[in-house]
């Protein structure tokens, strides 16, 4: 089947402002709108720039705006889709690089301010440290994060309401720390999320959960780290 993709272009070594350019693919049902892409950067148009790396949705790396959504270009087929035009743009919220690349630098910025690893004040064991089943279903939602960045680049608060907050993406892996039994820090995780630019920022719109490539309950997430520290500010230990 044929299909259209207007894509956003902008090279800042030679453009003053964003255009979008017109390409036609012959493609399959099947295939990804990331071979769409590649379709286009080795058969059309070499200078296309965009990310990829494994293609199979584990690296999160090609996360684009298709058709007004953020989703990972390797994931999304043709035949996902009701139309065969599609608009194709770099996520919103971060800033611009080059064509359909944005600068990531912000966000794992922001990823490494809640301390993305397992903190415990306690002696280090012999072996492995043990966790029972039920101990690890409390993460096993939040532990497929893959900071693609999808849920953060179609959160509205991120998009201007709060440009200070923290996001989605930042407080599912807050989650995933919170609620893990082997880490000793929830309280001082709790602390540095007790704010307006952290888990209280979250409306609760739900457009990270709709997005999320991994099926993530991302805003149920966020609801259970404010119910922790509720209960701590009940308990006065926050």
């Amino acid at each position: 089947m044929r299909c259209n993709f207007k894509v956003f272009r902008f090279d800042p070594s030679k453009d003053k402002e964003p255009y979008y350019r017109n390409y036609t693919v012959e493609a399959q049902p099947g295939d990804r709108i990331l071979d769409c892409l590649n379709t286009i950067r080795w058969e059309q148009d070499p200078s296309l720039a965009f990310r990829w790396s494994c293609a199979h949705g584990v690296c999160g790396s090609d996360a684009l705006k298709i058709n007004g959504a953020s989703a990972l270009a390797c994931q999304k087929l043709v035949k996902n889709y009701t139309t065969t035009d599609f608009l194709i743009e770099p996520i919103p919220v971060f800033p611009l690089l080059k064509d359909l690349i944005v600068d990531m630098e912000p966000f794992f910025k922001i990823y490494h301010s809640i301390k993305p690893y397992l903190i415990s004040q306690e002696p280090p064991p012999e072996t492995e440290r043990i966790q029972k089943p039920e101990e690890r279903k409390m993460i096993e939602d939040t532990i497929k994060c893959i900071s693609c960045a999808c849920c953060t680049s179609s959160c509205p608060v991120n998009l201007g309401e709060n440009t200070d907050y923290i996001g989605p993406a930042a407080l599912v892996k807050a989650h995933r720390y919170i609620f893990d039994s082997r880490d000793t820090t929830m309280i001082d995780r709790c602390v540095s999320l007790n704010s307006y630019d952290g888990a209280w920022g979250c409306k609760t719109y739900f457009y990270c959960t709709d997005v999320c490539p991994k099926s993530i309950k991302v805003t149920s997430a966020i609801t259970r780290v404010k119910q922790e520290i509720v209960k701590l500010k009940r308990a006065k230990q926050l």
